[in-house]
């Protein structure tokens, strides 16, 4: 190390103290590193962690003529004054809501769950899960092409997908909406529902269990979750997918109960579902009947039963799309009355 370089960490480290001493509060301590950025063009990073530490990255190298040392790192622990949020003027910026935007959707992504050597939930009439979702999916994807959207599929036959595999084919394809068709099995043999999830914390026991179940194959590493993680509950795609298993969850209960009488709504409910923390879009997880009575199996072997599916899916998937759509503009004043 040069002793220019030496000096310009030394004079750094001392700005960092004697900016601690003096702060106030979190924003005036960045506006002190921004200035000196900008004076000395020393690329200086001011992060938030969680416990509220700031952590300042000094690159050696960009303050070099080419030396190959590593990044120093340099954390301060500021004072509990420092640590209360913000208010006033100085407040965190609202999100910014998408219907704000002409987002439109135009590909669907859709995911029908299992196949290959996994077959899923199995009726006891040898009815296989992988068989039905690829069904459904199909004849949801020829529905949605019909009404000019395009359509993606994780999976065209019966070959096995681990889950991290389906969430990247989704990313790639750059998909609007995420769509993973399941087929549900439930310990009362009686009963027969239908129920969607979107990405979010587990609503109970139960729901971690049924979480358990569906990550098993996830693909993933642990070092790959800090990643995927991140962004889990980013507030946009958390919202919009909630809205997006709202529509679908009431279009599908509406369908199906006609043909189906003694179906129960489940509701929509959160879930850590690795699919859909992969996937960068919002997406859902919707568990379109329940193999495990077996009247509803009986339903669920039959071609009428399985499009009835696919048009309610659909039709809650319209309803959604329909209210991002941007409010027509009106052509111009209404003339007052008598002019």
């Amino acid at each position: 190390m040069t002793e220019m370089q030496r000096l310009k960490k030394e004079m750094l480290r001392g700005a960092v103290r004697e900016n601690v001493e003096l702060l106030d509060d979190r924003v005036y301590l960045e506006r002190r590193f921004r200035r000196a950025e900008k004076r000395w063009r020393w690329p200086v990073r001011v992060l938030s962690a969680a416990a509220a530490a700031v952590v300042i990255f000094l690159s050696v190298n960009a303050v070099s003529t080419g030396g190959g040392e590593k990044p120093e790192v340099l954390v301060v622990t500021p004072r509990t004054a420092f640590q209360a949020p913000l208010s006033g003027p100085h407040q965190a910026p609202r999100a910014i809501a998408p219907a704000l935007f002409s987002l439109e959707v135009g590909k669907v992504v859709l995911d029908p769950g299992h196949g290959g050597a996994d077959p899923g939930a199995s009726a006891a009439s040898g009815l296989a899960e992988k068989e039905v979702t690829l069904d459904v999916a199909r004849r949801l994807r020829a529905l949605l092409e019909d009404a000019r959207y395009k359509v993606a599929m994780t999976r065209e036959g019966d070959r096995g997908l681990v889950l991290r595999d389906r969430a990247t084919f989704a990313n790639a394809e750059r998909g609007d909406l995420f769509v993973s068709i399941h087929v549900n099995s439930i310990p009362r043999k009686d009963a027969r529902a239908v129920e969607t999830y979107f990405l979010g914390a587990a609503d109970g026991p139960q729901i971690e269990e049924v979480a358990s179940l569906e990550n098993r194959e996830s693909g993933y590493a642990l070092s790959d979750f800090r990643r995927l993680l991140e962004g889990v509950y980013a507030g946009v795609r958390q919202e919009e997918s909630r809205r997006l298993a709202g529509e679908v969850q009431t279009s599908l209960f509406a369908g199906l109960h006609e043909a189906n009488r003694e179906l129960l709504d489940r509701g929509v409910k959160s879930a850590p579902l690795a699919v859909l923390i992969g996937t960068e879009m919002p997406g859902i997880l919707v568990e379109v009947s329940c193999v495990s009575n077996e009247e509803e199996a009986r339903l669920l072997a039959r071609a009428d039963y399985r499009q009835r599916i696919a048009a309610s899916i659909f039709q809650g998937l319209r309803s959604y799309m329909d209210s991002r759509e941007p409010a027509p503009r009106t052509a111009g004043r209404k003339k007052e009355k008598g002019s």
